[in-house]
């Protein structure tokens, strides 16, 4: 007679089983590099690397996950953004609570800028405890919908990303959205934290930092690509900005990357 079938194993003992067997290169994380437009990461208890998709590692010019890892976000990003990161995976710690929905704006694989939505939540042992978080970040193109609060300034936010490399007028700005200049500025503040005026500049250095990962890059021609009209006038705003003058930051970005 047939052996009488052992009755199925309680869903969480299940799940225990099947994790213990899975291999290193059975990371259920790489379901990502499937889908168009969203990129995943996951980070230890000291921010860094520990895990990322495809689209996130290549983004910064990897070839492979393993040359990320162990990376933080002072090694991939302009020091402005890498503290507004690492304060919300901080929170996410400290919190143990997802933090969703996120909105940022930085340049696309084509150099463009971008809103991103990023979504972070907490890692935990099997006692509870946060040790770590994941997160996921998808392109604008494909999240339109969370981005509803910021759509009133679309028109003028589209421009300034074709535009912002060029003399923008604020007054013209504000005739597009029917509002005048003063009004204008208010709902950038509001909606952004900062005016017309101070959002270009940051797209501007954001570009820099793009080109100057780049060593061959000169720059007083990143200067100029960017929309500034001289390398003294990108470095005055770079350093007030970040901290560091454009060339420290190339050679910050060459020693990290080597």
């Amino acid at each position: 007679m047939p052996s009488p079938r052992k009755p199925p194993k309680p869903p969480h003992q299940a799940r225990e089983l099947l994790f213990s067997q899975l291999s290193a290169d059975s990371a259920f994380y790489q379901i990502f590099n499937h889908l168009p437009d969203v990129a995943f990461f996951a980070k230890d208890a000291q921010c860094r690397i520990i895990g990322a998709s495809r689209l996130f590692f290549e983004r910064f010019g990897f070839h492979t996950e393993a040359e990320i890892l162990g990376k933080d976000d002072f090694e991939l990003f302009p020091r402005t953004l890498a503290e507004t990161f690492r304060k919300d995976d901080e929170a996410v710690l400290a919190s143990g609570e997802a933090r969703l929905n996120l909105v940022e704006l930085f340049f696309n694989r084509q150099g463009l800028p971008d809103w991103y939505i990023t979504n972070k939540l907490p890692l935990r042992n099997r006692d509870g405890a946060v040790v770590g978080l994941m997160g996921t970040t998808h392109s604008y193109e494909s999240r339109k919908a969370v981005l509803r609060p910021f759509l009133h300034l679309e028109r003028a936010v589209e421009y300034i990303r074709a535009h912002f490399r060029e003399k923008i007028s604020v007054e013209k700005l504000a005739q597009q959205l029917h509002l005048s200049p003063r009004q204008l500025h208010r709902k950038f503040v509001e909606t952004f934290g900062v005016g017309p005026q101070a959002f270009v500049l940051k797209l501007r250095i954001q570009a820099a930092c793009d080109a100057l990962q780049d060593e061959n890059q000169l720059i007083a021609d990143v200067a100029v690509a960017v929309g500034f009209c001289d390398q003294s006038s990108l470095t005055q705003t770079f350093h007030r900005l970040l901290g560091l003058t454009p060339r420290q930051y190339q050679l910050q970005f060459r020693l990290r990357r080597s």
